[in-house]
């Protein structure tokens, strides 16, 4: 399907052709593979009061220190106080993880001078759910959820949960379909090798990823995975118009939160009124950004999937995730290896690796990643891929010490690293 280029400004009303236009167009560049970035969330902890979230200004002090020590990474705040930081795309995940890793201990060692600590675990395993960043757009997410019965999926992945994110290149557009494809199958196992947040708000849920569980408690329509036709821009297309729009700017630039579920498509057409006009391509842009499935299409491939880890554990699963699809012989095993279990995204949250088809295809997914990796990596890769072989995964060994020394002590111990 060939679309023109949306020619609508920023502040002009969309009609739904326009929209359809400029999702659809925006949704994968022709770009060769290679160039990896990395994004990686985590929780920020006060030394002293491990129990409760830093105060806001702390944090802001502690951040805006710390921002012209980092060599490349933009650092932002997420609704409980979690930091992000944003890696500059670089050459190959090597390059970006060797980035990361620096700008990673550049905030460590600035917040520590603040007296906070990083817990770098898929969801918060103490502190209640609570928001800290008074942001509009984050207190009108908050509303949304909470008027469209769901608000403690809601304040879970607002507040208590953290990722490690991979942005991958689209490739050139004959390739799309097959890569966006295998994006997704490669989610289960990859998902179960980075489960990480077995214990949620002070308790053990019984779910390797807690983190994922939230997730599958909002609306799909925002957060579960794209529909697969052979066209992905497509899919992300009616993906995008059938999502709930989750806030609107009014005439008086306030952030107002949509009190019930009205999908993008419903405001653009004009059957729904929000904010008491038709949405511009800023509210597109706006609404693009608030929609959570696996795996985002945002010009290139975002991996949403994947709890973060300890910095012993996450460079490694950065480059068994970049190998499995970046290199095209690498990429060629695991869509044979990950074929079972290309639908177990529920089994991967709930089980993990303790699911045997996932156990399976994990265990081959990194022997073949470890055939093909960065050499600068084969190390961290050859180590994750004793501990899967094993039957158990970084998760596993954080649940094994909260169960050795208790979780306040956990969260402790590991913010203090």
């Amino acid at each position: 399907m060939t679309m023109a280029i949306c020619t609508s400004t920023a502040v002009e009303p969309l009609t739904l052709e326009s929209a359809s236009r400029h999702i659809y167009d925006t949704a994968l560049t022709d770009s060769a593979i290679g160039v990896v970035g990395l994004e990686i969330e985590t929780h920020v902890v006060d030394l002293t009061m491990v129990r409760e979230r830093p105060p806001w200004a702390t944090l802001r002090q502690g951040l805006d220190a710390a921002a012209a020590q980092l060599s490349s990474s933009a650092v932002t705040v997420e609704p409980g106080g979690q930091v992000e930081l944003s890696g500059v795309p670089a050459r190959d995940v090597a390059a970006a993880v060797a980035a990361m890793r620096y700008d990673e201990q550049r905030l460590r060692l600035v917040l520590a001078e603040h007296g906070l600590g990083l817990a770098h675990v898929g969801a918060d395993p103490l502190r209640a759910s609570r928001r800290i960043n008074p942001g509009p757009r984050y207190r009108a997410m908050e509303r949304h959820f909470i008027c469209t019965g769901r608000a403690e999926a809601g304040a879970t992945m607002m507040c208590s949960t953290a990722a490690l994110q991979l942005n991958l290149q689209a490739g050139p557009p004959a390739g799309w379909a097959r890569r966006v494809a295998l994006a997704h199958q490669l989610g289960p196992t990859l998902s179960a090798i980075a489960a990480n947040s077995r214990w949620l708000t002070g308790r053990d849920t019984g779910w390797a990823s807690a983190r994922q569980r939230a997730w599958s408690g909002l609306d799909p329509r925002t957060s579960g995975a794209v529909a697969a036709s052979g066209d992905p821009a497509q899919d992300w297309v009616r993906y995008a118009l059938d999502a709930p729009v989750l806030f609107a700017t009014t005439a008086d630039g306030d952030t107002m939160a949509v009190a019930k579920a009205v999908p993008f498509s419903a405001w653009v057409s004009g059957r729904v009124r929000l904010a008491d006009r038709r949405p511009t391509l800023d509210d597109l842009r706006t609404h693009l950004s608030a929609l959570f499935p696996p795996v985002r299409l945002r010009g290139y491939l975002e991996l949403r999937y994947l709890d973060v880890s300890a910095p012993r554990w996450w460079p490694a699963i950065a480059a068994v995730a970049a190998t499995l699809l970046d290199d095209p012989v690498a990429a060629a095993a695991a869509a044979e290896a990950t074929e079972p279990t290309a639908g177990l995204w529920t089994a991967a949250a709930r089980a993990g690796l303790a699911d045997p088809a996932l156990a399976a295809s994990a265990r081959r997914c990194l022997a073949i990643a470890l055939e093909r990796a960065p050499a600068p990596l084969r190390t961290a890769v050859m180590d994750l891929a004793e501990l899967v072989e094993s039957g158990r995964s970084p998760g596993d060994l954080a649940s094994e010490r909260i169960a050795e020394i208790g979780v306040e002590s956990y969260l402790g111990e590991v913010s203090h690293a």
